[in-house]
């Protein structure tokens, strides 16, 4: 009898661990070396932000670093998520739909580490405006850019599986309540409070990844696609 052939690629579970403790080393990274200064926003007056850079370049270094190379695990999670759910049989458009979500949630850390670690230079932050354009930057690229791309991530993801019930229904509704946030994110644009969603989905898109990973790495062998899953 032949046999069905098994998925090559990277662990979803060791690639979602990699991108949470990379991303969690640049928190406790930044908080260790500010040494018990208070992180401030781009919403701040410019002499304070200008300050705390000039006081904390170390900490906006080494935080950034660590925030750009989380953005390699989690590019790497999303094209090896699509690539399994290919695999086990899933031809919708909602795999495309997660795929561009995930790349650009990826792109986003990528710019938002590489603006931050700007930040840290010396003769950038003899310049106010330079200073403050680039933290707004830094801020949205880390924040509603990413939100929004990894919200799409999940929902393509959620839904999709849903419809080939390789994932129970809980599971689905947590993807879902990430992607809701994320695209509500979008809403900070024009009001501040909006920022509230960022981090839930930033946080509970954390515990999805993980579950999201080890459910879809139970399915081993390939699954034929129902006809009627040809839509998201």
């Amino acid at each position: 009898m032949k046999s069905t052939p098994r998925f090559r690629g990277p662990s979803l579970i060791l690639l979602a661990v990699a991108h949470i403790v990379v991303f969690a080393a640049g928190i406790v990274a930044s908080v260790a070396l500010r040494h018990g200064a208070s992180f401030v926003t781009p919403f701040s007056p410019v002499e304070k932000i200008l300050d705390f850079l000039t006081q904390n370049s170390q900490a906006v270094r080494v935080g950034n670093f660590f925030l750009f190379g989380s953005a390699v695990p989690l590019g790497l999670f999303a094209v090896t998520m699509v690539s399994r759910l290919r695999y086990m049989g899933v031809r919708a458009a909602g795999t495309n739909i997660a795929l561009f979500g995930g790349i650009a949630a990826a792109i986003a850390l990528f710019l938002s580490g590489i603006a931050g670690w700007i930040l840290s230079v010396p003769d950038v932050i003899g310049s106010a405006a330079v200073v403050k354009a680039i933290d707004y930057f830094n801020f949205l690229c880390g924040g509603v850019f990413y939100a929004v791309g990894f919200g799409l991530l999940a929902a393509g993801v959620s839904i999709t599986s849903h419809f080939m019930k390789l994932v129970p229904r809980w599971l689905v509704v947590l993807g879902m309540i990430v992607a809701i946030a994320g695209e509500l994110s979008w809403f900070s644009l024009i009001a501040y409070p909006a920022n509230f969603f960022i981090p839930i989905n930033r946080y509970l898109g954390f515990i999805w990844m993980i579950l999201a990973a080890v459910f879809l790495t139970k399915g081993r062998r390939m699954a034929q696609a129902p006809p009627t899953v040809d839509a998201l």
